[in-house]
């Protein structure tokens, strides 16, 4: 389907054209036109499936039919990473228009924030609890609010939004239009829906990105040798723009510095981060300046990069659903992609589990370049160096008393 079928303000239109878009992916086709009747939706769709401009077009279509720089519409995200993409693809599509988007998130001073919002916005896309802060300050008033937004709501749920969520719902008026969307219909999101919305048309459709479009590859490691295996990969196989998980923030720090060591550039992204760091790490990423991002499961789901090459998995994920999410980041838009894990013999079991979600076992690959021999060093025994070093003082007293006695 075109997006001229639709029958949008041209100078909307106008922005779809910059944005280099001709024809609808589903999720679009699917939701546009049922927005733009103002019905509520409860969509089905992962990130990467053009979902982002699915409600940002019949929010602006909506909103330019008055001219009031006061929020009427607001769009609840998880992640600071995601607040400003959907700002950035908000301004892009308005760029003809004079409406005003504004971000507001965490992890920076609020008072930028405040002073933008006292200046007026007609959409505001925020994380939930910095909003709270907001609008317990009055900085905000949501009583001309037409529409609300739920991106990524089952990512808000997993990170413990829903009682935000719920403050913030209270303060909006009743009579609104209400978009959800959740790449997962789950019945804690049914459950949610059911308080937030009212008939809500409900849009699902297949995924733009299946893990059979992505080759996936098993490589069987000592958890000693992780690091060389993934350095060695970094130097064989091509590729051009490699995402890697980690577990912890901890561990994110330290693959990207052994990765730094090996003269690899690499950036990190995790919790932990300051903001100005997570959006240069984002940024160096994106505009391939360095070919590497290590990130963590909460950060990386604001992360919406075109060109991936590669995920590597440093560390097997806890849940199969993890699993999918991760490897979904390449491949996008029916591209090909390629995802990589490296499991330790204490992972078999959750890639047994893995297995039996994608119904077929995984290839699995050693690297010839590796001796899978090597021992691990053998780490010092931090108590007995403890006693050793307390032994020696005790001993050094004991001379000394008898010197003087």
């Amino acid at each position: 389907m075109s997006f001229s079928s639709f029958m949008l303000d041209p100078r909307l239109q106008t922005g779809v054209r910059a944005l280099g878009f001709t024809q609808t992916t589903p999720i679009q086709a699917a939701t546009i036109p049922v927005a733009l009747t103002g019905q509520d939706v409860l969509g089905s769709a992962e990130t990467g499936t053009g979902k982002t401009a699915a409600y940002l077009l019949p929010v602006l279509q909506k909103l330019l039919a008055a001219r009031a720089h006061t929020p009427r519409a607001l769009i609840l995200v998880p992640t600071r990473e995601l607040a400003l993409q959907v700002a950035e693809h908000a301004e892009q599509l308005s760029a003809q228009t004079n409406m005003r988007v504004v971000a507001i998130f965490g992890g920076v001073a609020m008072g930028a924030q405040t002073n933008a919002l006292r200046r007026g916005a007609d959409i505001v896309i925020a994380t939930p609890g910095r909003l709270l802060d907001h609008a317990a300050r009055k900085n905000i008033s949501f009583a001309a609010l037409q529409i609300l937004v739920l991106d990524e709501a089952d990512r808000m749920l997993d990170v413990g939004f829903l009682p935000d969520i719920r403050r913030i719902v209270a303060l909006l008026p009743r009579e609104r239009q209400t978009l959800l969307f959740s790449a997962t219909l789950t019945p804690p999101i049914l459950s949610l829906a059911a308080q937030v919305t009212r008939q809500a048309a409900r849009v699902q459709v297949e995924k733009t990105v299946t893990p059979e479009a992505i080759a996936q590859t098993l490589f069987p490691v000592p958890e000693h040798l992780k690091a060389q295996v993934l350095q060695q990969l970094l130097r064989e196989e091509a590729m051009a723009s490699v995402l890697i998980f980690a577990r912890t923030k901890h561990r994110a720090d330290r693959v990207a510095r052994q990765l730094q060591r090996a003269n690899i550039r690499a950036g990190v992204i995790h919790g932990d981060r300051s903001q100005s760091q997570r959006i240069a790490a984002l940024e160096d990423f994106r505009r391939g300046k360095s070919r590497v991002l290590v990130a963590t499961d909460i950060a990386a789901r604001g992360i919406d990069v075109e060109g991936i090459s590669h995920v590597v998995n440093y560390d097997v994920p806890m849940q199969p659903e993890d699993y999918v999410h991760r490897i979904g980041r390449t491949g996008r838009a029916q591209a090909s992609g390629r995802a990589y894990t490296l499991v330790t013999p204490t992972d078999e079991t959750i890639v047994r589990r893995i297995e039996m979600t994608l119904c077929h076992k995984i290839e699995r690959r050693r690297l010839e370049s590796i001796d899978y021999r090597t021992p691990a060093l053998v780490q010092p025994d931090a108590e007995a160096i403890r006693r050793y070093v307390e032994s020696n003082r005790q001993a050094r007293q004991r001379k000394m008393m008898v010197a003087s006695a």
